[in-house]
């Protein structure tokens, strides 16, 4: 129930939920029985003592038949003050119990509709995020010293590529590696040769990221690739993304290498998810995931499952949605990446897996 104040100033840090409305409708459910109990009670004793008055009145004789008139009247409305009273109970009882599945479904949909919304905010972080990414590598593509080691990958070239490259790397925390290849797939520079030597020199000819952006149309478009964990990169996880790199700088120049970028996916999708505003109550039964558009997990709010795990969604070919496991009262929210300026996606969705607070008790 809301604070009493003696003021007339309203609290404004009191907000009925369809919690606080089921605990009132229940209240009512509860009083409603006990008054008609008493009732029933109160009618039962009237129809005693009407009886009683009929047993006086017939040995009266004569004499109490007038008072045996008053006392089948009493007994009648007896009967007809317990048949209200029962019907009362009956009729309410329906109602309420209407009124509180109501009250439940609506629950559970304002549950499971906020849920989808805190999954759109989980994509629409990683959209954004990795739209600027598109942005980068489209730009840096077209660095001078970028062109010109791609042109002819002299050693002194080569070096000032590297240094360029580091310089970018020092400044974007969020990329692991960054990687100059030729036309034939081979690495000829990247930014961080001490920390990744094993990188320059090594072919990427059948990497699929690679051979998207070499038959790029222009300098204007970018090619992504999944999540994965990169050998050449320690084994981390790389979410990479491409542009070619052309003559002159130019988007409409002849192709002359590729320049791959590897965003640092772990510890950048964990912010995401362990960012969503989840309420505190709620955290320790509620995962927060991306996952990519075959239901692989690629980043988990509980570090569980990344890369290695599937979820099987229904979704059909909805936006985004919920659902409710009526026997655990776990609830699947979902929402498919709605893409962010001209970063597409790639089909992600964000996934927030809720299970009731029985179960997580």
């Amino acid at each position: 129930m809301p604070p009493t104040s003696k003021t007339a100033v309203q609290d404004v840090s009191w907000r009925p939920t369809l919690v606080d409305v089921a605990n009132e409708t229940d209240a009512v459910r509860r009083i409603t029985a006990e008054k008609t109990r008493a009732i029933q009670s109160i009618t039962t004793q009237v129809k005693m003592l009407a009886l009683n008055a009929l047993i006086e009145a017939a040995r009266a004789g004569e004499q109490g038949r007038g008072f045996s008139v008053v006392a089948q009247e009493v007994r009648a409305v007896g009967a007809q003050v317990e048949a209200i009273a029962t019907a009362l109970q009956a009729e309410l009882a329906g109602r309420i119990t209407g009124l509180q599945e109501m009250m439940r479904r609506l629950s559970e949909t304002a549950q499971g509709e906020r849920l989808v919304d805190l999954a759109l905010n989980a994509i629409e972080l990683i959209d954004r995020n990795l739209y600027e990414r598109t942005c980068d590598v489209r730009w840096w593509a077209t660095d001078p010293a970028i062109v010109a080691c791609a042109v002819e990958p002299t050693p002194e070239r080569i070096a000032y590529a590297t240094e360029r490259l580091s310089v970018i790397l020092s400044a974007y925390t969020v990329y692991l590696d960054l990687w100059l290849c030729d036309v034939s797939g081979r690495v000829v520079a990247n930014g961080r040769p001490d920390r990744f030597p094993q990188v320059v020199g090594a072919s990427v000819a059948t990497e699929t990221w690679f051979r998207r952006a070499l038959a790029l149309p222009s300098g204007d478009e970018y090619a992504a690739d999944e999540v994965t964990t990169r050998p050449l990169l320690g084994d981390a996880q790389a979410a990479t993304y491409c542009a070619s790199v052309r003559e002159a700088g130019r988007a409409d120049g002849r192709p002359l290498g590729v320049l791959a970028i590897h965003f640092d996916w772990e510890p950048q999708a964990r912010a995401i998810v362990t960012g969503v505003r989840v309420a505190p109550e709620d955290r320790d039964r509620t995962r927060v995931m991306l996952v990519d558009a075959a239901g692989r997990v690629l980043a988990s709010s509980d570090g569980r499952g990344a890369l290695s795990e599937t979820l099987h969604l229904d979704q059909d070919s909805r936006a985004g949605g919920f659902a409710t496991d009526l026997r655990t009262g776990t609830v699947t929210a979902f929402h498919r990446t709605p893409g962010y300026e001209t970063y597409v996606g790639l089909g992600w969705s964000g996934v927030i897996v809720q299970t009731s607070a029985g179960m997580a008790d």
